[in-house]
């Protein structure tokens, strides 16, 4: 979460107000998505009379609504905004993902985490007659999936257990991790080993690498995805590298692209 200082101090050349409005819509996004103005005013450090006059202006936009229990919720006009910016970042990061696939020769995706479900926003698809089809829109469930476990490395334990206890941990092949304690050790391996593997657990046959975007606007993280008689235990050694630094040259691409 932003420090107090950091958000609502106007860097030379911004706009206080708007500065302050969009530290409070991410404030309400950090805190689950609804808030009471005291718990704002209490991470912000602002006056209540400044959080009250803001918050009216992005309740009358539609960006925040009141509920009838008094506190703000983050409102439906932020998923327009949301939409639009998951299709750029897509559109942004193909180059990427493009040369993913031809060092690689193995089909690539970016994924971001929403709500409670993974969607993909962009593929490279491989060049090879087998390949795995993940198509741009598909959502599946975090437990699943290499992307998953990246996106969620990072997640407060028992935010993780909160999360699987709404979705289910179904199982989509029979080597899917299918219990929270099974998948809080994947997120420790993926902290260990800096990147996470899908083996046989989206779709028997096929193994994907996963890796995150530092720093990325919304959480988000690039993946390839191949036949297991390709993506081996050799070729990870190999392919890992490869992603990290790709991931971080389209984090440097989407800073650049966030400057004025």
């Amino acid at each position: 979460m932003p420090s107090a200082e950091s958000k609502t101090t106007a860097t030379a050349g911004g706009v206080q107000s708007l500065e302050r409005a969009f530290d409070l819509l991410e404030r309400m996004a950090d805190a689950g998505g609804e808030v009471g103005l005291s718990e704002l005013s209490t991470s912000s450090g602002l006056p209540l009379p400044t959080i009250h006059r803001l918050m009216r202006t992005l309740v009358a936009c539609g960006y925040v609504r009141q509920q009838p229990n008094r506190r703000y919720a983050l409102g439906p006009r932020l998923i327009r905004l949301g939409e639009s910016s998951s299709r750029l970042l897509g559109t942004w990061a193909r180059p990427y993902l493009a040369r993913l696939v031809e060092e690689t020769g193995e089909t690539a995706n970016m994924a971001l985490l929403d709500g409670d479900e993974v969607v993909y926003v962009a593929q490279v698809p491989s060049r090879h007659s087998m390949r795995m089809f993940t198509e741009v829109g598909r959502r599946v469930l975090p437990h699943t999936t290499g992307v998953g476990k990246v996106l969620l490395a990072d997640t407060p334990p028992e935010e993780v257990r909160a999360l699987l206890a709404r979705t289910g941990m179904p199982a989509v092949t029979e080597k899917t991790i299918t219990t929270p304690d099974g998948f809080l050790d994947a997120l420790r391996q993926v902290h260990e080993h800096g990147y996470a593997v899908d083996d046989n657990e989206q779709e028997m046959g096929v193994r994907c690498l996963a890796v995150s975007v530092p720093d990325s606007p919304a959480p988000a993280a690039i993946s390839i995805s191949g036949p297991a008689g390709r993506v081996t235990d050799e070729a990870t050694k190999r392919i890992v590298p490869i992603l990290k630094e790709v991931a971080a040259e389209l984090s440097g691409a989407l800073a650049s692209t966030g400057s004025a």
